[in-house]
């Protein structure tokens, strides 16, 4: 079994990377580092059945496969808002050229998108019907819409060329391997808890976010791709997260005790402006996975916040 895995040096994919070497498939890594780093995969290139192909999505050559994990974008407002073009384009023509290679290769193509296709939502939680609340102009539209045009496309191979895509829709994740400087939640926080600098949060905090080891999101991965989809007159298009909802807040404060109990010093935390357009509401209805593919998060979160610091702490420590 031959998988190929765009953006495989990245966060999630170097773990899905991992997972799928560890279940005897021949792991084809394509990246650009542009977002990602050697690092994450430095293990995994020891492993024979571990090919690295350094190429940018859009241009990508020729590959032969069975089976494709499509996460190849920038995922964090820090750095698709750095490049908004570039974003779109990757969105766009990034998947145009997996949907092509799933359907030279007759691959199976499992699509990471993400639930910012819901933009700011005015229904709660997030069900897979809903189509959203998206800016098309404002300063999250090029990850946003970009992604919302990558469903679109992958839907309309599917009708017109019958290539087997599934649609994952990504809430929050988190766990070891994610950059450090990203911009994101958890990575902000535990660098400044690290450097015993005040913890900020944008806005008053009560925005919620729900979030999924990496782990957990992986699992889903794997499942999808087993799925069969002969007789389904649809795409598949699952959201894939914790409805586990906590506010802004609530993950401060947890963060905050945590390191108090693990080096005894006391952490503040302040309040910026809000974001623009920072989503209020971020919880997913998880029924329709549960239903298709018995999947559900099993990582509790102080479980993996403790995981996820002590790889943050040790990769700090040594500058990785």
């Amino acid at each position: 079994m031959i998988s190929l895995v765009t953006g495989g040096a990245g966060f999630i994919g170097s773990h899905l990377c991992k997972r799928l070497l560890d279940l005897g498939h021949h792991v084809i890594c394509l990246d650009d580092f542009s977002t990602s780093t050697k690092q994450n995969i430095k293990e995994l290139e020891l492993d024979p059945h571990f090919t690295f192909r350094y190429t940018d999505v859009r241009y990508q050559s020729d590959i032969v496969c069975d089976n494709i994990f499509h996460l190849a974008c920038p995922a964090s407002p820090l750095h698709y808002q750095a490049d908004p073009v570039r974003t779109i384009d990757t969105c766009y023509n990034g998947t145009k050229r997996v949907l092509e290679l799933a359907l030279k290769n007759k691959a199976r193509l499992i699509i990471a998108s993400t639930s910012e296709v819901y933009g700011d939502p005015e229904i709660h939680p997030q069900s897979e019907s809903y189509f959203g609340n998206v800016n098309p102009v404002g300063p999250r539209s090029s990850y946003d819409e970009g992604k919302r045009a990558a469903e679109a496309l992958a839907v309309a191979y599917r009708n017109r060329f019958n290539v087997d895509v599934r649609i994952l829709r990504l809430f929050n994740c988190y766990g070891p391997q994610m950059n450090l400087s990203d911009g994101r939640l958890i990575p902000n926080l535990v660098c400044q808890a690290i450097e015993k600098k005040p913890l900020t949060i944008y806005g008053d905090g009560n925005q919620t976010r729900s979030l999924c080891y990496v782990s957990d999101t992986v699992e889903a991965f794997y499942r999808t791709q087993l799925m069969e989809c002969s007789g389904w007159e649809v795409t598949p298009i699952m959201n894939i997260g914790n409805p586990d909802e906590r506010t802004v807040n609530e993950i401060a404060i947890y963060i905050s005790a945590f390191f108090k109990n693990l080096l005894g010093y006391d952490l503040t935390i302040e309040h910026l402006e809000n974001a623009p357009e920072d989503p209020k509401k971020r919880c997913p209805d998880i029924s329709a996975v549960k239903a298709i593919l018995n999947w559900e998060p099993v990582v509790e979160f102080d479980v993996g916040i403790k995981k996820t610091i002590e790889w943050f702490i040790h990769t700090h420590k040594y500058g990785y």
